[in-house]
């Protein structure tokens, strides 16, 4: 069965975050004002082939915490849904 996975990988609030700093910089330079923050972090998309949902969630829990975040620095938040075969894109 596939599934899909969406993923945020962010840094910790703990952080300083300089990319997230200089895009609040920019939006006062747009004249956007009363920004209070802005951070920057990943958002990934992942197909995947797993038996059940369950499964899936184990092989998105390793790629997060192996691969894919730095638990020193980031947390990550993820859902998976079941792909429709019928509508998935080809």
């Amino acid at each position: 069965m596939k599934f899909a996975a969406e993923i945020n990988v962010m840094p910790l609030k703990e952080i300083l975050d300089p990319q997230g700093k200089a895009v609040m910089l920019g939006l006062g330079h747009l004249g956007i004002e009363k920004v209070k923050d802005v951070r920057i972090g990943k958002h990934l998309t992942i197909e995947l082939e797993a038996e059940t949902e369950t499964e899936a969630k184990e092989k998105v829990e390793v790629a997060c915490k192996k691969l894919l975040a730095n638990p020193i620095m980031e947390s990550y938040t993820y859902t998976i849904s079941p792909v429709n075969e019928k509508f998935a894109k080809k």
